[in-house]
């Protein structure tokens, strides 16, 4: 078979792989929230302050949620916004993403139980329908319009979701022959931190994240490493949260204020 009569199945897999990795996404930004939002009223059901719990919620939400919504604004609704039957919808959810951003400054805000309650669950319930809308109308609206969508998010990791790579036959570990391993070794092996410890304080911080969770995957299960950062790391708790949920254990060790060690492992 030659290469041109292989293309426009290889595209076909590229766009299904594209939906696919979008819907997972959205899947796992929606149960996070779903959970936050749950936790916070447990806490309120035991009678407790939920403040901590609707701490975690905004975490989430200003790191993961709204970045996601500005990327998707930026990129797959202008898109969408170039075919005048599609106009209408964007403007609905663009109106969405409004309601969104004010419901997140709505918990930011709330001071009683009760309007924290009010204010997570009404973030959640708005955010599944919204995250429905996006998977069984603007989705394959794009795909009936022609968008090539593969070509259209390649490297957004905001839409895409930090699984994107490993949808389209790469990783993050390095066992594929991506690189990976060779570009963030074992922890310990590039002078970063001792043996079980990795410090990312002298890395660049738009490098962090992404070597903290090349040192997660290539953890075996049982073992854990120590990291050393110079402020609270809670918003990437909420990260592991979403990719490894009940993946990994998170134990403080030391709590600043110039150094936070927190002891991360692979369950």
């Amino acid at each position: 078979m030659t290469l041109s009569a292989r293309a426009p199945h290889d595209a076909g897999s590229r766009q299904d792989a594209t939906v696919a990795a979008i819907r997972s996404h959205h899947g796992r930004i929606g149960r996070t929230v779903a959970d936050h939002a749950l936790t916070v009223q447990n806490a309120i059901d035991r009678l407790s302050s939920p403040a901590e719990r609707r701490d975690q919620l905004l975490d989430y939400c200003v790191t993961e949620v709204l970045p996601h919504a500005e990327a998707e604004e930026a990129v797959l609704y202008k898109a969408a916004g170039q075919h005048d039957h599609l106009r209408l919808l964007v403007k609905a959810m663009c109106d969405e993403h409004v309601l969104l951003r004010g419901l997140v400054d709505r918990l930011a805000a709330a001071r009683t139980p009760a309007e924290v309650g009010g204010a997570a669950a009404a973030l959640d319930a708005l955010l599944r329908s919204h995250l429905d809308k996006e998977n069984d109308v603007l989705l394959p609206a794009l795909v009936d319009a022609g968008t090539d969508l593969a070509a259209l998010l390649e490297g957004m990791h905001e839409i895409l979701g930090p699984d994107a790579e490993e949808a389209e036959g790469g990783c993050a570990c390095g066992g594929c022959g991506c690189g990976a391993a060779e570009a963030y070794p074992a922890d310990g092996a590039d002078g970063i931190g001792g043996a079980d410890e990795l410090d990312v304080r002298v890395l660049p911080h738009a490098q962090r994240h992404e070597r903290i969770f090349a040192t997660f995957a290539a953890l075996a299960v049982g073992t854990s490493f120590v990291l050393v950062n110079d402020h609270d790391p809670r918003p990437l708790y909420n990260q592991f949260a979403a990719r490894f949920p009940g993946e990994f254990s998170w134990e403080y060790l030391e709590t600043g204020p110039r150094e936070w060690r927190v002891r991360v492992g692979r369950l």
